[in-house]
Order: structure tokens, then C-alpha cells, then sequence
């Protein structure tokens, strides 16, 4: 007997979409012809895959009035903030842009006696699991380069989101992408461990929690196929003695509350120069009292509830943590704070590192702020964590920024600014964030297996 995936919207608590997860058997089918069109997919030249693929794009972004509501209604995120696909075309452009260098054979010598380079393959089946908080621009940085490189893509979509990859398939097909070189399957656990320990796909990507990216690991033990996974971040900012205040204040309590604080690399622990704390402190308190905490589907709301009202008790739990153990809350509670969904946005002051919220992922609108009297102190505080996705660094000195970035245990490193992908640069993470990663030249690398040629000449 199938599962019913249920979508329960944030905003009332009642069911907004629902769907029928497939058999295991239906879905090895499925699968099964999609690797033989993957292997006619590779063969179409490069040029018709990349506008084949911003094709599809393209007739996303059409459906951004439909999209928006829908985002709201089933995650929560509020619709003046106009969906995701000024991300998305980003990310897709650019990676299309890029295609045929990243892809190109790598020359190792051609003279009268031999020909040798190196060509990069199609793994072949690529299964993409995306979340829920980004269901679009986290599901395009692995499914539109792993199309343009040939691989066919299975892609399941977190129940939070469970109309996306619906909406994603739909596009693409529209386009003249072929339903079995990408296909959206609903899933549920079960059956996709049981898919992947039968290696049914030859590359996975994950997006998702800790404990998914373990589960997914386990899963593909023994098999060899390659498992790429961003998971986890408690992503820190420091604050030097000669940075703009305003402009952190702004840039950093934005990264930190924007979308409900549900940000893979939303920055959750700020670390500031003890010169600056106060004022520091003062502003945010200031920037935060703004926000309007209400119904996603009002156009003058800027935080909607979080997308699960579990989520939320995850970070209740978290701020009553660290206030019981000395830390003070700034940010008195809100009206529409439901005690479910709808959570007040908050900021920590006497935090130590003894307590959850500076050590437990939030994924949520609270964030720790404590003075350090210096680089080294707040390098250290930085780099003790279990996760290492984005530190974001505010000075006025480029390079005194360079050289703190090269001992951080990280990702990514930024200089006065947080929460952004660059898809020129790899997204990708350490320690518990997990391994691989997305986008630039490296992401095409990680899509494909070089093939080695060696030819001798008659």
C-alpha cells in the first residue's frame, strides 16, 4: 500500500497539497528507462542541451505568479519577497555560460606518436533530494548543470515543498527536455534508501539535515556511487574594530532573520570587536523591532512563520536554554506570536558556547552576539563548531580579511557582506556540513568521471 505525502500549510495548520508516493517497483521502472534515455540525452550536442535547459528556466520564471502564493502557502515566506527565480536564472545562466570550458577535454599531449587528453563523462543517473527552505534555487545549482552535462536527474522534493518539483518538471518538459531524462518522483524515505542501496542512481546530492546526510551515506555504503551533501551550518560573523556598524547591522541581521531565519547560510552566532558591542547590540535591537511578523499572504509582512511548527519549537527550546543558563532576549515578544508557527524574531546577549543556540543549528530567527576582545579570540570561537559553511567577516582591510579567511574552518569565506551564493565560486562545506560541492567549475567536475585517453599513432 502506497504513502500519502502531506504538505501542511504553516499559515493555518491545515493540508495544502497532498500526493501518492510511489512503489519501490514503479519507481525502479521509472528509473530504469531513464538511464537508457540518458545515454541518447549525452550524445545531443552540448549547445541544444544548455538551451534546452535556460529554455526551461526561462518558462519557470513564467510561472512566478503562481509560484509566489504557492511559496507562501507552503513554506511560509512571505510574497513581497517575489519567489526565487532571480536566483535561479542566475545560478542557471551562469553555469550554462561556463559549460563547454568546464566541460572541454583537458589536453595532455598530441605529437606523432600519441594523442592524450582527458574527457569528462555523464555519471549517468543523478538523484537530486532538495529541501524545503529554497525548494527552486538549491534544486537548480545540481539539476541544471548535471542536465547540461548529460546526466539524466531523478528528483525528489522535500513534502514541505511538495508541488515544486512539479512545478520544475513541468517547466523543463515544456522546454523540449524529455519526461524520462528528468523526471520528478515522489518519494518517501523508505523507498529512496531502498533505491539507493540497490544503486539504482550513479551520483546523489543531498541538501538537507545531518542526520538525512548520514542516513544517505549508510545507505550507499559498498555501492561506490559518489554522494555529494550540504547539510547542517551554524555560520559565524566577525566584526573588526575598523568596520562600517551600519552597514554590518544591516547586512548581518538580515542574514540572519531573513525567510524566517531558515537560510542554509543564514548567520546564527556574530562575533564583534568589544569596542563596538553596545552600539552594535543598540542597532540590532532596532532592526529587529521592525520586522512585521504576520500572514505570508500580506504584502506588507516581512517574516511569515516558520515552515513547521516543530521548527520553531526547536528554537524555542533553544533561546529558553540559553536563558536559563544567564543569556538575556532582547526582542519583546510579538503580537502575532502564536506559540506555534509564528515566532517572535530574537537576539541573544551573554551567550556562551556552553549553550545550545550557539552550538545547535536554529535554522531560525535567533541569533548570539558576544564581544571578543581581538582576531584570535574570535577565530577560535568561529572555528569551534561541528559545522563549517560560511564565516562572514566585516573590516575595511582586505587583506587582514584574506589572511583570518585562511584559518577559518569553512566553506565559504566572506568580506562585509553574508547569505549569498556566488555560482562562480563552489558552494560547499566541512566538518558535519558534509562534503562535495555545487556550481563553478568544480560543481561540472563533481557531475561527471574523467576518462582518460592514451592513443598511440600507426
Amino acid at each position: 500500500m502506497s504513502k500519502e505525502l502531506i504538505c501542511l500549510s504553516p499559515i493555518d495548520g491545515t493540508v495544502y497539497a497532498t500526493r501518492e508516493a510511489s512503489s519501490l517497483e514503479a519507481a525502479r521502472e521509472k528509473i530504469a528507462i531513464m538511464r537508457h534515455a540518458q545515454i541518447k540525452w549525452a550524445n545531443r550536442p552540448l549547445d541544444e542541451r544548455i538551451t534546452l535547459v535556460l529554455s526551461g528556466v526561462g518558462i519557470l520564471g513564467s510561472m512566478q505568479e503562481e509560484m509566489v502564493p504557492e511559496l507562501a502557502w507552503m513554506m511560509g515566506r512571505p510574497i513581497r519577497y517575489c519567489g526565487e527565480f532571480g536566483g535561479v536564472n542566475e545560478r542557471a545562466t551562469y553555469m550554462a555560460e561556463i559549460a563547454k570550458s568546464a566541460l572541454a577535454n583537458v589536453q595532455a599531449g598530441d605529437d606523432e606518436t600519441f594523442k592524450r587528453f582527458i574527457k569528462r563523462d555523464p555519471h549517468g543517473v543523478v538523484f537530486v533530494i532538495a529541501p524545503w527552505n529554497y525548494p527552486y534555487l538549491t534544486a537548480i545549482n545540481t539539476i541544471a548543470p548535471a542536465l547540461i552535462a548529460g546526466n539524466s536527474v531523478v528528483l525528489k522534493h522535500a513534502t514541505q515543498t511538495l508541488l515544486a518539483g512539479e512545478r520544475m518538471a513541468k517547466a523543463f518538459h515544456q522546454a523540449g527536455i524529455p519526461s524520462d531524462v528528468f523526471m520528478n518522483i515522489f518519494l518517501d524515505h523508505d523507498t529512496s534508501t531502498s533505491l539507493i542501496k540497490e544503486r539504482n542512481f550513479d551520483f546523489i546530492n543531498l541538501t538537507g539535515s545531518v542526520e538525512a546526510g548520514r542516513a544517505i551515506e549508510i545507505a550507499a555504503a559498498g555501492s561506490f556511487v559518489g554522494v555529494s551533501t550540504e547539510l547542517g551550518g551554524k555560520d559565524p560573523a566577525y566584526i573588526m574594530d575598523d568596520a562600517n556598524i551600519d552597514v554590518a547591522v544591516d547586512g548581518l541581521m538580515d542574514g540572519a532573520m531573513f525567510n524566517s531565519g531558515q537560510c542554509c547560510c543564514g548567520i546564527e552566532r556574530i562575533y564583534i570587536h568589544q569596542s563596538y558591542y553596545d552600539a552594535f547590540v543598540d542597532k540590532s535591537i532596532t532592526w529587529v523591532n521592525q520586522l512585521k511578523l504576520g500572514n505570508p499572504l500580506d504584502p506588507d509582512t516581512t517574516m511569515g512563520p516558520m515552515a513547521h511548527a516543530r521548527f520553531a519549537a526547536t528554537v524555542r527550546n533553544q533561546i529558553n536554554d540559553a536563558i536559563v543558563k544567564g543569556a538575556t532576549a532582547h526582542i519583546d515578544r510579538f503580537a502575532a506570536d502564536d506559540d506555534n508557527a509564528y515566532l517572535t524574531p530574537q537576539i541573544l546577549t551573554g551567550v556562551n558556547h556552553d549553550m545550545k543556540v550557539m552550538r545547535e543549528e536554529s535554522f531560525g530567527p535567533v541569533v548570539g552576539i558576544m564581544p571578543v576582545k581581538d582576531d584570535e579570540e574570535a577565530i577560535r570561537l568561529m572555528n569551534d563548531s561541528d559545522y563549517g559553511l560560511t564565516a562572514s567577516l566585516w573590516t575595511k582591510n582586505k587583506d587582514r580579511a584574506e589572511k583570518i579567511g585562511e584559518r577559518l574552518e569553512t566553506g565559504t569565506v566572506f568580506m562585509n557582506r553574508a547569505d549569498y551564493l556566488d555560482p562562480a565560486l563552489c558552494w560547499t562545506g566541512c566538518k558535519n556540513t558534509g562534503r562535495g560541492g555545487s556550481l563553478s567549475l568544480i560543481g561540472y567536475h563533481n557531475l561527471t568521471r574523467p576518462k582518460s585517453f592514451h592513443l598511440k599513432k600507426a
